[in-house]
C-alpha cells in the first residue's frame, strides 16, 4: 500500500517520514485507498484543511460533520474530488488521496484526534501550490483558530496560490486577532474569502461550506446559480 504522504523540501514541501504514536494515522490513509478516483476523471478539485491541534478539540466533531454535509451537498453532480489535509503534533502533517465518498471520508475524520502542536499553515499552503501545479486546483478550505508562524512567509505562498488560480476561504474558528489578520491576507491575495464562525454559527458554516463546493465543483456560474442569500454573501466576499 502506498502512502499519500506530501514531501518535505523546506518551505515547499512536508515529511515523507514522519510517523504517528498512535495506529489511526496508518488506517486512515489504508481506508482511504480505496475512495480514489479513477485515473482520467475530471472534477472540480478542492482541498479541505484542518488544524487538528488542541485548540481545536471542541469544534472538531463539528468539523467532521459539516465537510460530509458539504461534500454530500454536490455529490449528484459526480463533479467534486475532494483532499483532507491536517496537522497536529510536532510537526506532523498528512494528506489523504483524492476521493469522491463523503460519508467515508468522515468516517476516517472521526478516528483522528486533536494534539498539542504549533501550527503548521504553510505547509498546507505549499502543499496546495504542489497540487495545483500538478492539475487545476478550484479551491482550498482552511479551517482553524491560531497562526503561529511567519505572516511573510505564508502570504508569500498565499500569492503563488492566487497566480494560479487557487481561491482559499479560510474559516476562523474564534476572534484571535493575529490569526485574523493572517488570514484575512491570504484570503485577499488568493481572491478567495475571509469567514469567520464559532460553536454557535454551525448552520453558517455549513450553508458557506456548501456555497464552497458549489463553487469547486463548477465555478462562479454553478455559486451565481444557487440564488441563495449564502451563495450572494460569498460572491461578495470574493469580489
Amino acid at each position: 500500500m502506498k502512502k499519500t504522504e506530501i514531501a518535505r523540501q523546506g518551505r515547499t514541501g512536508l515529511s515523507t517520514r514522519e510517523k504517528s504514536s498512535q495506529g489511526e494515522i496508518d488506517a486512515f490513509l489504508r481506508d482511504a485507498k480505496h475512495l480514489a478516483l479513477p485515473a482520467g476523471t475530471t472534477s472540480g478539485r478542492l482541498i479541505f484543511a484542518l488544524d487538528a491541534t488542541m485548540s481545536r478539540q471542541p469544534a472538531w466533531d463539528m468539523a467532521c460533520g459539516l465537510q460530509g454535509e458539504m461534500f454530500s451537498s454536490v455529490a449528484a453532480t459526480g463533479n467534486l474530488s475532494v483532499q483532507l489535509v491536517y496537522f497536529r503534533g510536532q510537526r506532523e502533517c498528512r494528506a489523504s488521496r483524492w476521493v469522491d465518498n463523503a460519508e467515508s471520508l468522515r468516517a476516517v475524520m472521526e478516528k483522528i484526534d486533536c494534539r498539542g502542536g504549533l501550527t503548521q499553515i504553510a505547509r498546507v499552503l505549499a502543499h496546495a501550490k504542489k497540487e495545483a501545479e500538478k492539475q487545476r486546483l478550484a479551491a482550498l478550505v482552511y479551517v482553524g483558530d491560531s497562526m503561529e508562524e511567519n505572516t511573510d512567509e505564508l502570504l508569500g505562498l498565499a500569492g503563488e496560490l492566487g497566480l494560479r488560480g487557487v481561491k482559499a476561504f479560510v474559516f476562523h474558528d474564534g476572534r484571535d486577532p493575529v490569526a485574523e489578520s493572517a488570514f484575512r491576507q491570504i484570503a485577499q491575495l488568493t481572491g478567495g474569502a475571509y469567514l469567520p464562525f464559532d460553536k454557535n454559527s454551525a448552520a453558517e458554516l455549513r450553508a458557506l461550506l456548501v456555497a464552497v463546493a458549489a463553487y469547486a465543483a463548477g465555478g462562479l456560474k454553478a455559486l451565481e446559480a444557487m440564488d441563495s442569500d449564502t451563495a450572494r454573501q460569498l460572491l461578495a466576499d470574493m469580489r
